[in-house]
């Protein structure tokens, strides 16, 4: 049978790299370039296509480098642009490529651009950024509206020089650019093809969806009437020139080279809003990233708020995604970890010592088994687990946590009316979501600081890194290492578990989702139990009849496993089976 060419990026296995966290080679503390480039023969022997970096350009730091203060620069904490030709020379001479994170709804305050917007109201960058006069209200003068951070508070800042605000979604040393402005969009064009031209991959872009607010800024309704700021997003997610601007990237920059690109979409469930994106005629984005498997867990009020989630929403979720407008070309990106959200194994799986090697490979498989461009964090590969509860506050570095700890806390003290409140519902909650969990150090070996740095890290290393760390699960061929490289070659193996049509069995099983894939005239069938203890699967429903299944990959041995009627899953299983594939 003759199946359809694809672009190289649908079969891709993308990798994400925390810098500050990964490897740090000079002893700062602080992950670099020349820890990556160390491990690069560690990348390649997984199964890694394509490296994305978290942003590694020159930055305060104030949310750990997605504040740019130079787009065409690296931090110096980080390196050198020569490091970064030496890196990319690297994972190319590997067979690997290297994207990069595009960060341009905002820059840092500290960034030249903003630094001459805010001089002045004549500079002839003032209407780079996003500038409006306060309100007055009752004889007070307010911002000019009631839009909240996303990182809590109001969403403009003052400026003392000119009595103006300035927009900033996020912390306040991040104005917000006004992409209305075409020299604006102008200038993010030439910082694309900076890196194109020095030879990057392709771009993972930063919050791109929310680049065109609503005209005239309108207040937010009242939703939340403990404070004053009320989150926006219907005025500034999918706004109403965000197309017309993609479109334009696509234009100026992405349509001349064969890259990959990655939308982050936040603030949106809507399938058709996510579509537009992403549908080829649309010429726009090859893939987004959407967040509602991500906001599973997650109430209204705060993603570092857990709420319960039942296997069955998730089911839905993943179900509507894997089948949504195929024929019309939309493409998903499949991940369940990234570094702003805690580790998979404690939030879907079970991270106790009894079940968390075998939990993480079954979620290793219900990622491999997903039509889509995969993605996998640094650690997961390793089934790195959440920080122990026992951790204090002062080792949460993230400014979302601190942020809303700050809020919650004052919050408690002005209603309670005393400075010591009662914090530890929430301390319960951040062990469980916040996003710190995923930017603790790589745990390499079990030397100090888990070989990660010969200095003081920048933040706390797990407890558990002598006993669970890269080396010792390298040399053990039933680790979650191991495991993690025999299902990428198992994925690529099969084009079925990549490309194939997606159809749900028993849908309305609270332990096991199984689902079948088609791609020509292959079949897969996926066993997944999400749950400690056994259960029985009844696979009549399986279309065809399940004779002539070959076991192809389980978490539990590597012998084969036949297939019946009927069949008994143990605690966390998985097990993928194909029919009529080529063998492997």
């Amino acid at each position: 049978m003759s199946t359809p060419s694809h672009p190289w990026w649908k079969s891709a296995t993308v990798y994400q790299i925390y810098p500050a966290s990964f490897l740090d080679a000079n002893g700062d503390g602080t992950g670099d370039l020349a820890g990556i480039i160390a491990k690069l023969d560690y990348l390649k022997n997984l199964g890694v296509d394509v490296i994305w970096l978290s942003p590694i350009y020159r930055s305060p730091l104030a949310d750990m480098g997605y504040d740019i203060s130079d787009y065409e620069d690296i931090d110096s904490r980080y390196g050198t642009l020569e490091d970064w030709d030496r890196l990319l020379e690297g994972a190319h001479t590997r067979g690997m490529k290297l994207m990069m994170d595009l960060v341009v709804n905002h820059t840092s305050d500290e960034h030249a651009w903003f630094t001459a917007s805010k001089s002045s109201k004549t500079d002839p960058k003032r209407d780079w950024y996003i500038w409006r006069p306060g309100k007055v209200v009752d004889g007070k003068e307010l911002p000019p509206n009631n839009w909240k951070s996303v990182f809590q508070g109001s969403a403009w800042e003052r400026d003392p020089a000119t009595g103006e605000y300035y927009l900033h979604l996020y912390v306040s040393k991040q104005p917000d650019l006004n992409w209305d402005n075409p020299t604006v969009r102008s200038a993010v064009w030439d910082v694309m093809r900076f890196w194109v031209r020095r030879g990057c991959d392709g771009f993972r872009m930063d919050v791109i969806n929310i680049i065109s607010k609503t005209e005239g800024l309108p207040d937010a309704p009242l939703v939340d009437h403990t404070q004053y700021y009320q989150p926006a997003s219907m005025y500034f997610a999918n706004g109403p020139h965000v197309h017309k601007y993609i479109k334009q990237m696509h234009t100026e920059v992405l349509s001349h080279h064969d890259l990959i690109t990655v939308g982050e979409t936040p603030f949106t469930h809507e399938a058709s809003e996510l579509a537009a994106y992403v549908l080829p005629q649309n010429r726009e984005l090859n893939m987004v990233f959407h967040f509602e498997l991500m906001d599973i867990d997650s109430p209204s009020a705060s993603p570092l708020l857990k709420k319960p989630w039942t296997l069955s929403e998730l089911k839905a979720i993943v179900g509507r995604w894997q089948r949504f407008m195929r024929d019309d070309g939309f493409w998903n990106a499949v991940f369940i970890e990234n570094h702003d959200h805690a580790r998979s194994v404690s939030r879907f799986g079970n991270d106790s010592a009894q079940w968390r090697a075998v939990s993480a490979k079954m979620l290793a498989i219900f990622e491999i088994t997903q039509t889509g461009t995969l993605y996998l964090y640094q650690g997961q590969e390793l089934g790195l687990r959440n920080f122990p509860r026992t951790w204090g506050i002062e080792e949460y570095k993230d400014v979302a946590s601190q942020n809303y700890w700050n809020l919650i806390k004052e919050q408690r003290q002005k209603a309670q009316e005393k400075e010591d409140v009662e914090m530890s519902d929430l301390l319960d909650s951040f062990a469980l979501k916040a996003r710190d969990h995923a930017r603790t150090p790589m745990q390499w070996n079990a030397s100090a600081h888990g070989g990660f740095t010969t200095g003081t890290p920048w933040m706390r290393v797990n407890d558990d890194y002598p006993e669970w760390n890269a080396e010792q699960q390298i040399a053990d061929e039933t680790s979650v290492h191991a495991f993690w490289k025999r299902a990428l070659k198992v994925r690529k193996a099969h084009d079925v578990l990549i490309y194939g049509d997606f159809v749900m069995l028993l849908e309305a099983h609270e332990q096991v989702f199984v689902y079948m894939r088609y791609y020509g005239s292959t079949s897969a069938l996926v066993l997944l139990n999400f749950k400690e203890g056994k259960v029985e699967v009844d696979l009549k429903e399986a279309v065809g009849g399940i004779a002539g299944y070959a076991f192809v990959l389980g978490n539990y041995e590597n012998e084969e496993i036949g297939l019946e009627a009927k069949v008994v899953l143990r605690d966390y299983e998985g097990r993928v089976y194909v029919r009529e594939a080529l063998s492997n």
